[in-house]
């Protein structure tokens, strides 16, 4: 198989950028570094299509490797046919090399490994080869009757022999894959209670049934968590006299035959005891796989979103990490994210000391200068918002406060990390100072958390684990690299996941900065202990430096390109200091500006096609006739040929020089601040409100409307045209405008809509 032409093929890729994706994968450049640094190399693909690219090049390279080992397996075995070897040279998936390699396959002690123990193969063959039309098979078994083998009569051989011809009709690769196929295409899955009486959140499944090829991925996951549980018996109904015809069809050849009667027995009993379970085994076991895949596909694109919402700088917050009976603890941080102090108040049930904890809250507004107020949506969040709320109305001041998402807040304040920041502070109040810090920056705050605890995801603790943490763990990796990072203030979390560094050169690095003070200029990176040329080149250009030696290293240049930012700038009479003061908006202006020579072109004459002029693109080049854009793409080009540099990379310096150190979180939709509270009684159908999308899953989002519970949109409620994915319409953070179309009071569920327009409240 050629690998490289089959993830052409499957990604729709040209074949020059997965050659050199794979070039560069190989000799261990990162993803964000491929992704950011050479693109000219990949034909500018982007983090996303890196990673797919990655993963089926590691699938299809563990698929060649198995198919060398199955070969070499059976070839040791004396059985391989030069047939069977192209067989599985030409298998494109993992389940097919194992349906070919079945049947040679050393088996643990089966009903029919005992029964060729038993010297009964020859009868199997026998009945197999349906060449004896005359006679009684009896007689035939009973030369195989043996009582030193265990053999004591006909009926023992017979039944032996079939048990052979059961497991060679279950082994047989070809039948595994029609059956597998009539399991797709015809099977249906059959869901009931295992109490009926027992109340549970699976009752919808209690009586339920849906095709294979139509399940929705999100009803596998709840189905197989229920199973789990002991609240549903599943199984998998399929066609199985159609099938075993076919197999029969398939296998009898003479219906003549003495050995006729046995041979179907045999192959009825192969498909129901061994084929049967084994393939319903496998096709749940694809249906779970796939729908893990796209739970995790879900999950990490939620929190892709949830990391790269906007930072509020320069804010100071008052943190509030809700609770009734062991009170509300606050934390004051300025706006850098220090503490400054902290208390709890108890403001809710069983205390009500509702005047003393406002009292504390509006002199600590006042004492810090508190800008926002940060509000965990945890137990007692609404309880506590609407002390806040009404407590805003006794000061003049300006204060807004909003509902912070508290997942895994309690897993922070309990870890190593957590411990090493506020070695002396209660585990309780590092949960209410990570509430407020993820408010002022959620990327270098949730980098510290395990990205499965962020609680963005759907059925996250049930699918596979490992393939999650990979998935995440690249999600952070690519946020955090997109971003960019301050090397004077990034804590050792936040850089371990910078590209090239690990865990070990994170520390370094602290601990460099803490010895010598901050640093100056990114070279310097290449004296901090064990990060060496390689490690440097993969992560300098993601290391933002401010007011440094060099402008360049607040950006994203990466020091490769520096002397070609240098002839760009100087080409376009631009100096470090004009960078410096960020006053390069009008740079593609500029650019635009530039007069080129035009080609000395010889002019054809009246007979020529002027289209035969290989220079014709160059003609004109400063003609007014041209829009901006072509001139400005002419330009570019000119440029890239001048200073020897790919368009992508020099369209990426230019970027860069536009806004150096430019955070691309400022494109994000910031969070909705409220000042006032509201209730479930103040709702009503067909009011339309603002909200914030909490949580994408396959059949819907659900929005934080400001109540206790947020509001399910339903995917069928997203948009007047069909939607096969929530994520095409919403992403987590996203600011929406709905429309309540039913409340559920007694189970506190409202129903929005975002394609209802509703009165505004």
């Amino acid at each position: 198989m050629d690998i490289i032409k089959q993830i052409c093929r499957e990604l729709n890729l040209k074949e020059h950028q997965v050659k050199n994706a794979v070039k560069l994968i190989d000799e261990g450049n990162t993803i964000p570094f491929i992704a950011r640094y050479r693109k000219e190399q990949t034909g500018s693909l982007d983090d996303v299509e890196l990673r797919d690219l990655n993963e089926r090049l590691s699938y299809l390279r563990n698929l060649e490797e198995r198919k060398e080992e199955v070969i070499r397996l059976i070839d040791e075995q004396d059985k391989l046919t030069e047939e069977l070897r192209e067989e599985i040279n030409k298998a494109e998936v993992l389940q097919r090399v194992e349906d070919l390699y079945r049947p040679y396959k050393q088996k643990r002690k089966t009903r029919a490994t005992k029964a060729k123990a038993k010297g009964l193969e020859p009868l199997a063959n026998i009945i197999i080869e349906e060449e004896i039309e005359t006679g009684k098979i009896e007689d035939i078994a009973a030369d195989f009757v043996d009582e030193e083998k265990e053999v004591p009569n006909i009926e023992e051989a017979l039944r032996g022999a079939m048990d052979i011809i059961s497991e060679i009709t279950s082994d047989n690769p070809e039948f595994r894959k029609e059956i597998r196929d009539i399991f797709y295409k015809e099977g249906i899955i059959i869901c009931e209670a295992a109490d009926s009486d027992k109340k549970s959140v699976y009752e919808m499944y209690y009586k339920f049934e849906e095709e294979v090829n139509k399940i929705a991925n999100h009803r596998i996951l709840a189905i197989n968590r229920g199973e789990k549980e002991e609240y549903l018996k599943v199984n998998l109904s399929v066609p199985e006299e159609k099938i075993i015809s076919i197999l029969i069809n398939h296998s009898i050849k003479n219906e003549n035959a003495i050995t006729t009667k046995y041979y179907k027995e045999a192959v009825e009993d192969g498909y129901k005891r061994l084929i049967n379970p084994s393939i319903e085994r496998e096709v749940r076991n694809l249906l779970t796989e796939r729908a893990e895949d796209e739970a995790i596909k879900v999950f990490a694109k939620n929190t892709k979103n949830l990391l790269l919402a906007p930072p509020i700088k320069d804010a100071s917050v008052l943190a509030v990490d809700p609770s009734f009976r062991t009170g509300c603890k606050l934390a004051a941080l300025d706006g850098s994210g220090n503490l400054l102090d902290y208390t709890t108040i108890y403001p809710n049930e069983p205390r009500n000391e509702i005047e003393k904890s406002r009292k504390v809250v509006l002199e600590w507004i006042k004492k810090y200068n508190i800008d926002l107020i940060a509000i965990g949506n945890g137990t007692a969040a609404r309880e506590t918002e609407h002390f806040i709320g009404e407590s805003l109305n006794h000061i003049d001041k300006k204060v807004a406060y909003t509902i912070v998402s508290e997942a895994g807040a309690s897993v922070y304040s309990a870890s190593k990390i957590a411990n090493e920041e506020f070695p002396k502070i209660d585990v309780s109040i590092r949960g209410a100072i990570s509430i407020g810090r993820r408010l002022q920056d959620p990327l270098a705050e949730l980098v510290k958390i395990d990205p499965k605890s962020i609680g963005v995801g759907q059925y996250q603790h049930d699918v596979n684990q490992k393939k999650l943490s990979e998935a995440l763990d690249g999600v952070v990796e690519d946020c955090v690299n997109s971003v960019g990072v301050d090397l004077n203030t990034a804590s050792k979390s936040l850089l371990e996941y910078v590209s090239g560094l690990t865990k070990g050169t994170a520390k370094n690095i602290v601990k460099y900065r803490d010895k010598n003070g901050r640093f100056t200029n990114r070279n310097q990176l290449l004296e901090v202990s064990r990060l060496g040329e390689e490690a440097f080149e993969q992560a300098a250009g993601f290391l933002r430096i401010y007011d440094g030696d060099n402008p360049l290293d607040k950006t994203g240049v990466h020091p490769e390109s520096y002397d070609n930012t240098m002839k760009l700038l100087d080409k376009l009479n631009y100096s470090l200091k004009e960078l410096e003061k960020e006053k390069l908006n009008n740079i593609r202006t500029k650019i635009i500006d530039i007069e080129i020579d035009e080609p000395k072109v010889k002019m054809p004459t009246s007979g020529k096609s002027l289209k035969s002029l290989k220079d014709l693109k160059n003609l004109n080049l400063n003609s007014n006739k041209k829009s901006n854009k072509e001139k400005y793409e002419d330009r570019m080009e000119y440029l890239s040929k001048e200073l020897e540099i790919g368009i992508p990379t020099l369209e990426d310096i230019v970027k860069e020089l536009e806004k150096p150190g430019r955070d691309p979180r400022e494109d994000m939709p910031a969070p909705i601040f409220r000042n006032d509270v509201l209730k479930m009684d103040d709702l009503e159908e067909g009011m339309m409100l603002k909200g914030t999308v909490r949580n994408v899953v396959d059949f819907g989002a659900f929005v934080d409307i400001g109540l206790k519970q947020d509001g399910l949109v339903h995917i069928s409620e997203m948009s007047n045209k069909y939607i096969k994915n929530p994520l095409d319409v919403v992403q987590v953070g996203d600011t929406v405008n709905v429309t309540i179309i039913s409340i559920d009071k007694e189970r506190e569920r409202i129903s929005l809509s975002m394609k209802r327009k509703g009165k505004t409240k």
